[in-house]
């Protein structure tokens, strides 16, 4: 299972999103500003998949929500669409862990709620059409006029993708969206994420703990450095074709050698703040012996390249 990488003049071309030297900053009655986040860089091409992975409090979904225009940026900028962002907007729709549905309103009403806000010109008919068609594509053709209390947790988080994608935003943020489902519920949540994303031709990036979910549904996973003053640790090149056929991805030999370089930079690696590290090609690093071994020299002389 191999597929040519994309080049690099092509994925510069197009890019999606550009973060640059991001800072987050919170206050500090008793000394300096608390940094959480220092120089986090990471480009992001059209249609790419990104996983955001790291230890629990190092910053992921800080990070996103920042991405979001949810969260005040200290320093640095986020590009999304070749413009700056200043705030919250269409263009970058969130799916949290919670569903956070209005418990009175269908999953019509629900998904209507943003339909509204974001083509308050569009005819009664059109905004229908949407609705309809993104509760259909996630799977709820025929539970339009069930409440969240007559759905199950996964259905709920259908309702809460249909609201995202009804948005027909350029990039899909994914906070945790699968932490409270149940491991069947979870797969069939990934597979319906996977269908959406190929066929709309979205931009995303997910939060996860979930090593085997980064590998399988992303095209680069970005390990975060520990925090605080976390920044991008490691960048990892995951090199199956896609359409994902999961029982191939997690039969390949290839996908335990991806496994072990994720788990080896939570326990080993996270600590470096020596920049990023980009594994590329099939270019993994495992665990390696710590005793009179630098672990910073190990990982720089195995990366294709580091920033």
């Amino acid at each position: 299972m191999t597929v040519s990488p994309v080049p690099t003049d092509v994925i510069k071309a197009t890019r999606a999103v550009e973060i640059f030297n991001l800072v987050k900053e919170y206050p500090n009655p008793y000394g300096d500003d608390f940094r959480v986040i220092e120089n986090f860089n990471l480009n992001i091409a059209e249609g790419e998949f990104i996983s955001l992975i790291g230890h629990s409090g190092c910053g992921k979904s800080t990070v996103l929500t920042m991405l979001a225009g949810l969260n005040e940026i200290s320093d640095g900028g986020i590009i999304v669409g070749k413009k700056e962002i200043n705030g919250p907007g269409p263009d970058r729709a969130v799916v949290f862990q919670s569903p956070c549905l209005m418990p009175w309103m269908n999953a019509f009403q629900n998904v209507m709620l943003g339909v509204k806000n974001v083509y308050p010109h569009a005819t009664k008919t059109e905004r229908q059409q949407i609705v309809e068609h993104s509760l259909s594509v996630v799977g709820l053709g025929d539970a339009m006029k069930k409440y969240p209390r007559e759905l199950s947790g996964g259905m709920q988080q259908r309702v809460g993708i249909a609201r995202a994608i009804a948005l027909q935003p350029k990039v899909l943020l994914l906070d945790e969206p699968f932490g409270r489902l149940d491991s069947l519920t979870r797969m069939e949540l990934q597979d319906v994420i996977l269908a959406i994303l190929a066929k709309e031709k979205l931009t995303a990036l997910i939060v996860t703990h979930d090593v085997d979910e980064a590998i399988f549904m992303a095209d680069r996973c970005v390990m975060m450095s520990n925090g605080p003053r976390a920044g991008v640790g490691e960048i990892l090149e995951i090199d199956f074709p896609r359409p994902r056929n999961r029982k191939e991805v997690f039969q390949d030999p290839m996908f335990f050698k991806y496994r072990e370089h994720l788990l080896s930079f939570l326990e080993q690696r996270a600590p470096l703040k020596s920049g990023a590290r980009t594994f590329a090609h099939r270019n993994t690093m495992g665990f390696i012996d710590k005793k009179g071994t630098k672990l910073e020299a190990a990982a720089a002389a195995t990366a294709t390249s580091v920033a």
